[in-house]
């Protein structure tokens, strides 16, 4: 774990222990990394309530509620805004938490589709009632990718935190 990464997770327990945050992840191309960082620093346990590693499209769809219509449309996949935004939805409702961010990707060296290079990676963030996703696209080997995918879902569960208390 990098240095900028458990610097990123001791902002995001820190501001949720002092604004009464929790969190939760829905992971799939980091395979439970972004939680792994988070559940790095002390304190940790009264913020994160859980994260939910969906690498498999069934899981995707059977725990996190992601619709059978956009894992089997090519055009969206299981990499796409679509897939990230319900599974954040989906672990704001299975873990009961007040932030969830998702993370679905390509982190090579093979999967890559047309359109969809290694490195493509989508992240959703819902935080009261609201829902974004973002769009990434990230250099390197799969290390590489997975790490810088992790510090910017990290980065985006801060921003989320922000966002919450600040407009409630």
């Amino acid at each position: 774990m990098t240095g900028e990464m458990l610097g990123l997770s001791r902002e995001v327990i820190e501001l949720g222990l002092e604004r009464g945050v929790t969190v939760g992840t829905a992971e799939s191309c980091t395979g439970g990394l972004v939680c792994a960082a988070l559940t790095a620093i002390s304190g940790s346990s009264a913020v994160v309530r859980g994260g939910i590693v969906s690498y498999d499209p069934e899981v995707k769809h059977d725990v996190l509620g992601v619709e059978s219509d956009v894992i089997q449309d090519p055009a969206r996949g299981v990499v796409s805004s679509d897939c990230a935004r319900q599974m954040c939805q989906g672990a704001a409702r299975v873990l009961k938490c007040d932030v969830a961010v998702s993370v679905t990707g390509i982190a090579g060296p093979t999967g890559a589709e047309p359109g969809k290079p290694i490195g493509t990676v989508w992240f959703g963030l819902s935080y009261g009632g609201r829902t974004k996703t973002e769009l990434c696209h990230f250099e390197g080997d799969r290390e590489a990718v997975r790490n810088q995918a992790v510090s910017w879902a990290l980065s985006l569960l801060r921003e989320g935190i922000l966002e919450l208390s600040s407009h409630g």
